[in-house]
């Protein structure tokens, strides 16, 4: 099925605030380097793009997570589906997050990424669905865009596995 898809946020618009974004982070990590963990899997555009204007030295690794239960219940654990290949022991971390809403999983990761004793860690997102926050212990150090609460698609995020090609921010018409 084909889906009617308005443009919120143009490829141009995402592309200068994520120099922006490289730009600060660069600035605040000079003299060290840094370990990108991309949350698979809407998260790897963001996380490419951010990682080549980037001036410090950066690896990456990738982790994929998913709250248990069904899409109306959740138990509030979630599943590691896929962990990360290497130690982030004593080393600054950035989680790369393409979209955050309630932040619930996030507030389960954190915790578990702590006890890895990283030096530093730190998150950013594409975009920020401030209004959803239900975990409030979640703070976003680098934000692309704060949003409203709008199904979006494209650079990464998708509806039902479509879309995540676009090249900008869309808003799905349903």
């Amino acid at each position: 099925m084909i889906h009617k898809i308005t443009e919120y946020i143009s490829e141009e618009k995402l592309d200068a605030r994520i120099r922006e974004l490289a730009a600060q982070i660069s600035k605040d990590y000079a003299e060290k380097e840094i370990r990108l963990i991309c949350i698979l899997k809407g998260s790897v555009f963001y996380t490419c793009e951010l990682a080549k204007r980037i001036t410090v030295p950066i690896t990456l690794d990738f982790m994929s997570v998913s709250s248990y239960g069904s899409q109306t219940q959740s138990s509030g654990d979630i599943i590691i589906k896929k962990d990360l290949d290497e130690s982030i022991e004593g080393r600054d971390v950035i989680i790369v997050e393409d979209i955050i809403d309630s932040g619930n999983t996030l507030s389960k990761l954190i915790p578990m990424l702590q006890k890895r004793n990283p030096a530093s860690l730190k998150i950013t997102t594409l975009l920020d669905k401030t209004d959803r926050r239900e975990a409030k212990d979640v703070q976003v150090d680098y934000v692309g865009f704060e949003i409203e609460d709008k199904f979006v698609v494209g650079y990464g995020l998708d509806y039902d596995q479509s879309y995540r090609d676009l090249p900008y921010i869309g808003i799905v018409e349903l």
